[in-house]
């Protein structure tokens, strides 16, 4: 163990000669600026500051209660909160207990958390208040209770939390014990491929699949995002997407490790942002694109209207042309930049610098180019046979490097249809179709959403660049009512068949919708992105009878996608 200000890494066994490689771990840029900037902001929530001597003290003291109620070192920590104290500060009382934090997320349907649960073997639960209603069901018949930490309310407060003895139960600790609690003095130390996080992600079988992200694998890309971005304790960067979605990381943690503050936005404030960031002086944006999108679409989108921005990144899906020269005049002191990565490429993997100069003749069906690889990752462009396929040629990005996480949790076939070794590197297979364009990697869809129509292979995203180039602000095509059948939902037009109608200028007649549908705003999932599953049952429901424009109702988000 260690009560360095910088807790260290280990990689066991030693290496032979019997130095080992030390690394720092993920948090420790929190501990070095609690002693370093200790009445720096670390942590805006609402109105509420928090600095980093208060964040690292309190986490410390939380640390202390896990290892008391978990074991010497617990080895994955669930953090089932939301925008709160307990949100923030249970992931970073979760490193420093050595354990993996498992973010989870009370909007999703209680059985999905549960099988995140059982899934993780969690040896404890950090609960906030708001989330306090489900905590009952999730416990109930779980094969192994872990102990449960509520640092902002009283068990005795939580009906059917506290009943039939449990022998098998973890502890319950509540905010008494939090008052009358020490901090943490010596951190233990964690290995160099240990966990630091394990995000869920969608799976094709309907249960989510877990991504243990290392601490190898984040502190690579910290560092490599620190490089580019140069970031000091006078930024400030927003928290918009909730914990269950891996942007997160990026606000956290490229905050604490460069001592800067990380203001948490509510969601009506994302979807109104701008007297936000200047009031909080925010000099760092990072968001999924639909939120730009939603912003043109209101048209609140202003030259000039976000006059602190420094940095405005975007992530999570396709950043389109329209959406990036707008934001680009309305923040014209920033620079825009769209990062491209799945989860289990640790976040991001590949940047494009937007300039307005040349990056327009470089999109593609109107989408921003996912540029190039990050420094130290190297990438294949392959064919259905994992063959690389010729220059400028159309195939599957897999990528390889010290980002590349280990596999799915405790999955070996998913992880093997997933991962491929190939010249002593492990690559991931993103099931993106990308190529080479202008010298920048561009993303042409899914390879799932390469379809069939009468013979002819189509894009759908090619179809859904025209609706916009046509008057959408946002398009999604989707096969419905059947599989040969393709229809288009549009936002932001007044007239959707007139949009149609344009678009079959630029179209082949099998590329053209066979029917389209006007929405006041795209359903979005948890993460914020276009949540195709909630249109296709919108449709379903619009065919059984009218519906609102509006599609109510979300799909199972993809958490960590």
């Amino acid at each position: 163990m260690s009560d360095a200000p910088w807790p260290r890494i280990v990689v066991h066994p030693p290496a032979p000669g019997g130095r080992r490689h030390v690394v720092r771990r993920l948090g420790a840029g929190l501990l070095h600026h609690a002693q370093a900037l200790p009445d720096h902001i670390a942590l805006t929530i609402g109105r509420r500051e928090y600095t980093y001597q208060e964040v690292a003290h309190t986490a410390r003291r939380w640390a202390a209660l896990l290892v008391e109620a978990a074991g010497p070192r617990p080895r994955r920590v669930g953090v089932l909160a939301s925008r709160s104290e307990a949100a923030y500060l249970g992931v970073a009382a979760a490193l420093f207990a050595g354990a993996a934090f498992v973010p989870l997320n009370r909007e999703l349907p209680l059985r999905r958390t549960r099988t995140m649960l059982e899934q993780s073997e969690v040896d404890a639960l950090i609960v906030d208040e708001a989330s306090l209603p489900q905590l009952p069901d999730l416990l109930r018949g779980l094969p192994r209770r872990p102990a449960v930490l509520l640092p902002d309310s009283l068990r005795a407060d939580v009906p059917g939390l506290v009943g039939v003895p449990d022998p098998g139960a973890g502890p319950v600790l509540d905010a008494a014990d939090v008052a009358a609690a020490a901090p943490l003095k010596r951190l233990p130390d964690v290995g160099h491929d240990d966990p630091a996080y394990l995000l869920f992600t969608s799976g094709s079988t309907g249960e989510p699949k877990g991504v243990p992200v290392t601490h190898s694998n984040v502190r690579s890309f910290l560092d490599t995002n620190q490089d580019r971005y140069r970031l000091t304790p006078d930024d400030r960067l927003t928290q918009i997407g909730d914990q269950t979605f891996d942007l997160s990381v990026f606000d956290l943690f490229m905050a604490w490790e460069n001592g800067a503050r990380v203001c948490v936005l509510d969601p009506a404030e994302v979807l109104a942002p701008f007297s936000y960031l200047e009031r909080n002086g925010i000099t760092v944006w990072f968001s999924v694109p639909s939120v730009a999108a939603a912003l043109r679409r209101r048209g609140v989108l202003t030259p000039g209207s976000m006059p602190t921005l420094r940095w405005s990144l975007f992530c999570g899906e396709a950043l389109p042309r329209a959406s990036a020269e707008a934001w680009q005049a309305a923040a014209p002191g920033s620079t825009v930049e769209n990062l491209y990565g799945p989860t289990e490429l640790t976040i991001a993997c590949t940047v494009h610098r937007w300039d307005p100069r040349t990056s327009p003749a470089q999109c593609v069906h109107d989408n921003v180019p996912i540029g190039q690889p990050y420094p130290g990752l190297h990438t294949l462009i392959v064919d259905e046979g994992l063959a690389p396929v010729a220059d400028g040629a159309t195939g599957e990005l897999c990528v390889a490097g010290p980002q590349t996480t280990p596999g799915y949790w405790r999955a070996p076939g998913p992880t093997a249809e997933r991962f491929f070794a190939r010249e002593g590197r492990t690559y991931y297979r993103t099931g993106d179709l990308v190529r080479l364009h202008h010298g920048q990697l561009v993303c042409i869809g899914r390879n799932d959403q390469q379809v069939k129509v009468d013979g002819y292979r189509i894009e759908l995203g090619e179809i859904e660049a025209v609706l916009r180039r046509s008057g959408a602000v946002e398009a999604v095509c989707l096969m419905w009512p059947d599989p040969g059948t393709i229809t288009a939902v549009m936002s932001g037009v007044a007239d959707p068949a007139a949009v149609a109608a344009a678009s079959a200028a630029s179209l082949p007649p099998y590329m053209v919708p066979t029917s389209v549908h006007a929405v006041a705003t795209m359903p979005v999932n948890a993460n914020g992105k276009v949540d195709r599953n909630a249109l296709r049952r919108w449709l379903d429901d619009r065919a059984a009878g009218p519906q609102p424009l509006e599609p109510t109702g979300t799909a199972t988000p993809a958490d960590g996608a």
